[in-house]
């Protein structure tokens, strides 16, 4: 496994190799479904027929199986390309396995200060007005617990419930690469079903099948909050739903369904 200070290597335009950082809370072998997500993005942005006017306005990932630490190619096609409106597919599929995530991106073209801005949410105390937090207790000691700065505004991981916890990357998502506003977003916002479990994590797992985020604007600074809260139906489904920021305010929201049973 790769030492790098990031979650990231680039071995190749269409591979990476995982470091020690994508490692999840619950599975040493697994990754947090936060960094992949945050590379098929990349890859979205990065592919070689993107077009400058565009931006990714929604994103939507099933997530088939944990995404192993082990080396990951990433392919992209464009399933629609039109004036206005893009819609791009991302895979990624580890060394000698299946298909693990794949994402769906929703891309519109943008021509700024073309239309009155308008915008509506509460207003949430920054992360320099709120004291640092560590993640609930994980049993390695590097991992992407560890690579996410965490502050919570209200509740946290110990506390079930709604919580407001503002996240900044530690490190760089592909080691030598500048991190790009949207994957700032994305490493984030898997973590809205962790921040805001309703449930024990010691007697209940509550695992996200899937991750659609959305967005009405570009992300800007390092920081992005999200002010989740999940809702859970007896029968063993759950939705998780996180309102998105960043310092200058709203972005967009997020909502994973959730599959929630009790433990062995």
């Amino acid at each position: 496994m790769p030492e790098a200070e990031a979650f990231y290597q680039r071995e190749a335009p269409d591979r990476f190799l995982p470091t020690a950082y994508t490692r999840g809370p619950w599975d040493a072998d697994s990754q947090h479904a936060g960094p992949p997500a945050a590379l098929l993005g990349l890859a979205v942005e990065q592919r070689p027929d993107a077009r400058p006017d565009m931006r990714t306005v929604r994103l939507t990932y099933e997530i088939m199986r944990p995404v192993p630490i082990r080396p990951l190619t990433v392919s992209t096609r464009v399933l629609r390309a039109g004036r206005s409106v893009e819609l791009v597919e991302a895979s990624l599929v580890p060394d000698g396995g299946k298909e693990a995530m794949r994402v769906t991106a929703l891309l519109m073209k943008t021509a700024p200060d073309s239309v009155p801005q308008v915008s509506q949410a509460r207003q949430l105390p920054g992360p320099e007005a709120v004291p640092a937090k560590s993640f609930f207790p994980v049993p390695w000691e590097q991992g992407y617990h560890t690579a996410m700065d965490l502050r919570f505004a209200a509740g946290s991981f110990l506390e079930p419930g709604p919580a407001t916890a503002w996240m900044r990357m530690r490190v760089p998502l592909v080691a030598g690469e500048e991190i790009t506003p949207l994957s700032r977003v994305l490493t984030a916002a898997d973590s809205g079903n962790g921040v805001s479990a309703e449930l024990d994590f010691h007697r209940y797992v509550f695992i996200n099948a899937d991750l659609t985020v959305g967005l009405h604007r570009h992300p800007e600074g390092e920081w992005v909050c999200l002010d989740a809260r999940t809702t859970v139906d007896g029968a063993g489904i759950g939705l998780a739903e996180s309102a998105l920021y960043d310092e200058k305010g709203p972005l967009g929201r997020s909502t994973q369904s959730l599959y929630i049973a009790a433990r062995p």
